[in-house]
């Protein structure tokens, strides 16, 4: 059964351009793991040579007090003020939003990786290393931080097309916009050209978006004897991981958007509407999303209760 809704889900080209798209960030993500951290490592180090008082010896005496909140942090020892000015002189949002919440201010002289959230987006405290993070997070840090030398409007055009899918409510792109698509983000890696894990990646990507998918169901799994059996280069198994992945993250943007009141409730809970309705027609994807599916539903409750309260305040006096 579970290969019969997944055939049914790719005869339909713009959900497979969607899947396909998601999976080129899957693959970019994992080229710039590398990348980003030994970059990241070397960045942190010409930090402290530049500024030896920055180091592993120093220390924070301002405890919890030099906890930041979101985007605001207000240091509270001398070590803290002075990482703060260090890390908003390499930032290109210096003037912006940083979002200090993502880190542990007293590890900056420790944690190459604490210092790298700070050039990054919202909802990444938890994440200890590049290999935790979604594409959008890495292309951010090397949009944010200097000391990537990038043409950076290549980079912002791979960020745009990342949340264009991301907030697909009917999770479906044009071929007109996957072929462009596929122009930026190789325009992008073109960028890395002595990296050999992301050029191996270039190839890998143009292969994947002038491919067919397509599923083989074998005999006895056909519907009413219809002639179904396509090929394909990945295995339905593995389309399947990638679209749980995709759904997954689509879920935790949608979160992280409710949480902070990017968005209006209401257009996250018809957003949230859509997606349940699209597991309802594919049980084949409903297992991997349930605890964030849950996650959602909950906090979208919780946003509603305070709405119902008023609602129920004013009534009778709109009957007056």
């Amino acid at each position: 059964m579970a290969l019969i809704e997944l055939a049914a889900r790719l005869n339909c080209a713009e959900y497979k351009n969607w899947v396909k798209a998601g999976y080129c960030l899957l693959l970019l993500r994992s080229c710039l793991q590398g990348f980003i951290r030994r970059e990241m490592l070397s960045f942190h180090r010409g930090l402290l040579a530049a500024a030896p008082g920055l180091g592993p010896r120093a220390t924070c005496h301002g405890g919890s007090r030099c906890s930041p909140r979101a985007r605001q942090f207000q240091p509270q020892c001398q070590l803290c003020a002075q990482w703060k000015r260090e890390i908003l002189r390499h930032h290109g949002n210096r003037n912006g939003d940083v979002h200090w919440g993502n880190c542990r201010p007293g590890l900056w002289p420790v944690d190459a990786w604490e210092v790298a959230k700070a050039f990054m987006p919202r909802g990444l405290a938890d994440k200890r290393g590049p290999e935790e993070c979604d594409a959008v997070a890495l292309l951010s840090l090397i949009n944010s931080c200097d000391h990537f030398v990038v043409d950076r409007k290549k980079v912002t055009e791979v960020i745009k097309c990342r949340n264009e899918i991301m907030h697909s409510s009917e999770m479906k792109v044009s071929s007109k916009w996957l072929r462009d698509f596929q122009m930026k983000i190789q325009n992008f890696l073109s960028e890395f050209k002595n990296i050999p894990e992301i050029v191996a990646v270039y190839s890998r990507i143009e292969q994947l978006l002038t491919s067919d998918w397509a599923v083989h169901i074998p005999e006895e799994d056909k519907p009413d004897g219809r002639e179904c059996e396509i090929g394909s280069y990945l295995s339905a198994s593995q389309i399947n991981e990638i679209e749980i992945e995709l759904l997954k993250e689509k879920l935790q943007e949608m979160y992280l958007q409710a949480a902070a009141e990017e968005v209006l409730p209401g257009e996250i809970s018809d957003h949230l509407d859509k997606v349940k309705e699209f597991l309802k027609s594919n049980e084949d994807l409903q297992n991997g999303l349930t605890e964030d599916m849950q996650k959602l539903d909950s906090l979208c409750l919780q946003h509603q209760k305070p709405r119902s309260k008023d609602t129920g305040r004013q009534t009778p006096e709109r009957k007056a």
